[in-house]
């Protein structure tokens, strides 16, 4: 009878001892996670970096205006019209001024060009290359008549701009030395890892030579500021004049350009973000040899895959991106990829979500042909596809033109469940709805307050053009559709809508037929 108590009593003192007794139910402690220790100094690896960076000025042309010398007074103030306070503030201006320069009608000053000034911003950046090569963000230099990059040692030499890329805001400039220029290197940002030292050079508020030292806080942030964003996010402090600066890893090499910075007050809370380098050297690679960017293009639109769009298409999860158009003539449409189909796979790289697929695909090179694993009919499919390079003005996707449905017409339909009716595309309903001519599908003439299509954002006017990925062209072809995803016991149905707003795919949950709320 003592013997459980024993064995408790031990337990108690010696921690494992219990669970190590029956060997079913064996327990091991993790092993203590063990963190390199922080640099004594950074100072050995700041003095060897320091001469590659660089300070960056830059000055364009600005017109202001202003007013006349005092002497001619205070200015009219603007008012409507016929106003009361028109004539009392002339009567109290002209009162102001000296003799001489009094008058009867309103006295309105006309303003006066000031000569040209210069307009400055400052900016940080690096040498890669001892000929003189210097890597900066593009806004440092956006709209500059003149660019000066000023040395560690205070020599100041005039730039020129190689090539800038916009999007991405990298810009790429050549300076002219006497002697050979110290440089650094890109280094591999894939291998940073959060929570590793990094050091960041720069120019903040126009200090110049200054050095700040933090870790890699988070990897692969998407601050919305373009379509391939992918921003490395270290508390290392930035400051305004430090974009263009170079984030250093503990071997001396580049692994991002400092960018931007999350800061309600406009300084340093110890959340910025800078390119990563393995994205940014292909593209400073492109703007030496081309004096632009050449970035895949593969010709989609897309949207979201939602966990509704997901289980409307047999789909296991929400990863991937959804195809909700493709460009005439593009490399996807020539791959015979189409509206509706899921990229799950590019080039060997899994899709996560629709912002990953731009950044991928612009990352690959211009002709490559790769592989596009897709989703299509409840099965992956793969294709290939030989990408183009980028265009600078894409064009939308739109619904194909020159071809008009042959559909008879046929009444007006009440979409049981879904909480709209539904009509063929008479000429006349194409008037009503200002529609193209050429526009094929179904119009939804009612959507019901309160209805699944409501809560969905569908309206009047809008056009289906698919029900799961399958062409309709009457209100019968959609209620089949429907009824068939009801029948295998489907929580939703995809459509492809056409609306003002352009072509995107909306997956309607399924309910029984029954009473819908009425029209709104």
């Amino acid at each position: 009878m003592r013997f459980p108590s024993l064995i408790a009593r031990r337990a108690a003192t010696i921690g494992l001892c219990l669970t190590l007794a029956v060997p079913m139910s064996v327990s091991i402690r993790p092993e203590p996670a063990i963190a390199r220790g922080a640099p004594d100094s950074f100072a050995d690896l700041a003095a060897k970096l320091l001469p590659a960076v660089v300070n960056i000025s830059s000055s364009q042309s600005a017109q202001t205006t202003q007013r006349p010398p005092r002497e001619s007074g205070p200015e009219m103030p603007s008012f409507p019209p016929g106003s009361p306070f028109e004539q009392f503030f002339r009567d109290f201006l002209n009162r102001q001024r000296p003799p001489g320069q009094r008058g009867e009608g309103p006295q309105r000053p006309e303003r006066q060009e000031r000569p040209e000034r210069r307009a400055q911003s400052l900016g940080s950046g690096f040498i890669i290359d001892a000929s003189g090569l210097v890597v900066t963000n593009n806004h440092v230099i956006e709209g500059a008549d003149e660019i000066s990059v000023i040395l560690q040692d205070n020599t100041t030499l005039r730039a020129e701009v190689v090539g800038r890329d916009e999007t991405g805001d990298i810009a790429l400039l050549r300076v002219k030395s006497d002697k050979p220029l110290p440089v650094v290197e890109f280094g591999d940002s894939n291998a940073s890892r959060v929570g590793d030292w990094v050091l960041a050079i720069g120019n903040p508020f126009g200090l110049g030579g200054t050095v700040t030292a933090g870790i890699v806080s988070a990897r692969g942030r998407d601050i919305r500021q373009g379509p391939y964003d992918d921003f490395i996010q270290t508390d290392a402090s930035i400051n305004r004049g430090n974009s263009g600066g170079p984030l250093f890893n503990m071997d001396g090499k580049v692994i991002g350009i400092n960018t931007a910075i999350f800061s309600p007050s406009g300084g340093s809370i110890g959340i910025g973000f800078s390119i990563p380098s393995n994205m940014a050297k292909s593209i400073v690679a492109q703007l030496k040899d081309f004096g632009h960017p050449r970035r895949g293009w593969l010709g989609v639109r897309i949207q979201q895959v939602t966990p509704e769009l997901a289980e409307s298409v047999g789909l296991k999860d929400t990863s991937g991106a959804m195809v909700a158009g493709t460009t005439d003539g593009g490399p996807a449409e020539k791959a015979k990829i189409k509206g509706g189909d899921i990229i799950l796979k590019f080039d060997g790289q899994d899709v996560k979500d629709m912002h990953a697929l731009p950044r991928i695909v612009a990352e690959t090179e211009v002709g490559k042909q790769v592989k596009v694993v897709l989703w299509r009919d409840g099965k992956e499919i793969t294709v290939t596809a030989t990408l183009d390079e980028k265009p600078s003005d894409t064009k939308q996707a739109s619904t194909e033109p020159g071809k008009k449905p042959a559909v008879a017409p046929s009444a007006s339909r009440d979409l049981a469940g879904l909480g709209m009716k539904i009509s063929p595309l008479t000429a006349e309903l194409k008037d009503k709805f200002q529609i193209g001519p050429d526009q094929k599908g179904v119009l939804i003439t009612d959507v019901f307050q309160g209805g699944v299509a409501a809560d969905r954002g569908l309206k009047p006017g809008d056009v289906i053009v698919e029900v799961q990925q399958a062409e309709v062209g009457s209100p019968e072809d959609v209620i089949k559709r429907v009824e068939a995803q009801r029948s295998q016991d489907r929580k939703s149905v995809l459509m492809l809508i056409q609306g003002q707003d352009g072509v995107r795919y909306v997956p309607l949950p399924l309910s029984k037929p029954g009473k819908d709320s009425k029209p709104g």
